[in-house]
């Protein structure tokens, strides 16, 4: 279902891996030679003590319902017909169950409906939201897209030089604004007020000690951008028509056509000429990520502090080389982090110093999915092979750059690990293309969409402890940490579950019959545990910046065990992913999880559960 998947940047990696997808140059040569601190490392230091949180802005909170979508704001995103009817849809109601208007529409396809809802997320959702990322520890954001588009995803950018105007105060006057420029000519520019709330969230981030990064959508454009709606118009006249690959104008023997990324016709695909974009969209880019590092040229720290980069493979090196260079220019403590689907070996040449630091760390996700979750016999990892595929993902890159990857595990393109858990052994996460259609539930009738049990909230709280003690910047996808739970794109976008909001009760299937009712409320027992671990992380140096080292591989009880080390200050951490209890010997120390002094003997690791081990 090609349509269900227009939200995801990377509905293509689920059909072929990333380097048959898109023709790259072949010319590994660094432009200049890479900076290095004393250290000898080219990662930002800031990155390593990042704890991350992923927002998706239509779906974390309405701050501002004046500003909500109306019918006329879809025009331009996918599905393409109009609906007859069409509202906000009510925050707190079952997902899968369609309200009045959606019937009305009499559609029978579930995906027109859930790619037509808006739920009216926005800025000051966000902004108002602070205090709550603060108190969970988060120092760290990265929102997906938030400029200009008609969609809910906004992976369409119609620019990427304006905030959305749904997401900011005065929809209406910021497009009045908008249509004063002369896109060309950055002189022009305007500030509208969404953007002007932009800097106000980046400002307000950083008061509070968090860092914002962008999502930067480089590879291609929506139909509503001013660039293709300048080329559909006027063809061959038009200034912009070396940005796309136009394969032909409409003629008395020709049709107008272009290509869209990967096929997609609603989103046009920049031009690019060995390995570099085309003149026109890499200036564009340049300028457009200039306005949000250095806005209104007041300084680097009143812009974002780096970029998220989506779908990195479908543009060549080339480019993502010379960009580094601008970023690092605006910012040199700038953030940059890939999103390449892909081996370590096929992923390695973009992290060498030259175009990011780090990447989305699937890999990771991946690995302690096959340690953690996946059934015996059906793709489970021993300790051994655990500890060798997590060896290789920290050896194979620059010194630094395994310790500001952003180890994660849900994302908007995967089931949340809540779910992921449920249906463990439906398929491996690793076989991304084959997993990713199994994990939608309007494509597998199998696959179950209930909450959570508890001894599967049990395998979520192993992985938090994994993530939160081991080598690598940890990324939480908004609301996993609120117990929240759903399939792939695009059930794993759900609205965030708030304490202020009364939700139903979730009894509808994807096809629409009635199941057994799961209560939808935030799970203050999940919660308490991502701010604890975050909690242990910050206030303990070795879990970000220390050295690693395994002290327990025990292949036949399922445990491992490893120490982490920095300075004087010395951890070790102990998994158990055995359905049983397990005990190992420790020498005496504060167990940090329990709070509570051990002295050195024997101590018993509950099943499913961990120890974190503070040495004295």
């Amino acid at each position: 279902m090609r349509a269900l998947l227009l939200g995801c940047c990377l509905w293509s990696a689920a059909v072929m891996p990333a380097a048959a997808m898109c023709p790259q140059d072949s010319d590994p040569t660094p432009l200049a030679p890479i900076p290095l601190n004393a250290q000898g490392e080219f990662v930002p230091a800031w990155a390593k003590q990042a704890i991350w949180y992923q927002i998706f802005p239509e779906r974390f909170r309405n701050g501002d319902r004046s500003n909500d979508p109306t019918m006329a704001d879809l025009v331009g995103a996918d599905p393409a017909e109009p609906p007859q009817q069409w509202q906000i849809h009510p925050w707190g109601s079952d997902w899968y169950q369609r309200q009045p208007y959606e019937l009305a529409n009499g559609e029978p396809e579930l995906w027109k409906h859930l790619l037509r809802r808006r739920y009216g997320g926005d800025l000051q959702g966000i902004i108002d939201q602070l205090d709550y990322l603060e108190r969970l520890g988060i120092n760290a954001i990265y929102l997906n897209p938030v400029f200009d588009s008609p969609s809910l995803h906004k992976y369409d950018g119609a620019s990427y030089h304006h905030i959305d105007p749904n997401f900011g105060p005065d929809p209406a006057g910021d497009r009045a604004l908008m249509a004063t420029e002369t896109p060309l000519d950055p002189k022009t520019w305007v500030w509208t007020q969404a953007d002007e709330l932009a800097l106000s969230l980046i400002k307000q981030a950083h008061q509070r000690g968090i860092r914002v990064i962008f999502d930067g959508v480089f590879n291609h454009m929506g139909i509503n951008s001013f660039a293709f709606q300048d080329v559909q118009q006027r063809q061959a006249q038009s200034p912009y028509k070396e940005w796309f690959n136009i394969n032909s104008f409409d003629g008395p023997q020709s049709e107008f056509d272009y290509d869209g990324w990967f096929g997609v016709a609603s989103l046009p695909e920049f031009k690019e000429i060995n390995g570099d974009l085309a003149m026109g969209p890499k200036q564009y880019v340049f300028a457009a990520t200039e306005r949000w590092m250095n806005p209104k040229g007041q300084g680097a720290e009143q812009g974002i502090d780096g970029w998220r980069l989506d779908v990195a493979f479908c543009i060549g090196h080339r480019f993502w080389k010379d960009w580094r260079q601008q970023v690092k220019s605006l910012n040199a403590n700038a953030y940059l982090t890939a999103e390449i689907v892909d081996s370590v070996d096929k992923v390695k040449p973009y992290l060498q110093g030259d175009e990011f630091d780090g990447e989305m760390n699937y890999n990771f996700a991946f690995t302690a999915a096959e340690f953690l979750f996946n059934p015996k016999g059906q793709g489970q990892i021993s300790p051994s092979a655990f500890d060798q595929e997590l060896a290789t993902m920290r050896q194979h890159y620059p010194k630094g750059v395994a310790y500001v990857t952003q180890n994660l595990f849900g994302s908007h393109d995967s089931n949340r690990i809540g779910s992921h858990i449920v249906n463990r052994g439906i398929g491996n996460f690793r076989d991304w293309g084959h997993y990713f259609g199994l994990s939608q539930a309007a494509n597998n009738p199998d696959y179950q969409v209930r909450k959570p049990n508890a001894d599967e909230q049990a395998l979520q709280r192993l992985f938090v402890t994994l993530q939160m003690t081991y080598v690598g910047a940890p990324m939480v996808y908004y609301g996993d940490e609120v117990g929240m739970w759903g399939a792939n794109d695009p059930d794993d976008r759900k609205p965030m579950i708030w304490p202020d909001i009364t939700y139903q009760d979730e009894k509808t299937n994807a096809d629409g019959q009635l199941r057994a009712p799961d209560k939808v409320a935030v799970d203050q027992s999940m919660l308490q545990h991502y701010q604890r671990l975050i909690q242990i992380r910050k206030q303990h140096p070795a879990l970000s910046l220390g050295s690693f080292a395994a002290i327990l591989i025990d292949d036949d009880r399922g445990l491992y065990g490893y120490e982490r080390r920095y300075q004087q200050q010395r951890i070790r951490v102990w998994l158990n992913r055995n359905s049983t209890a397990q005990s190992v010997a420790v020498p005496a120390g504060t167990e940090l999880l329990q709070q509570r002094a051990l002295s050195a003997g024997t101590l018993t690791i509950p099943a499913r559960g961990a120890a974190v081990l503070l040495l004295q």
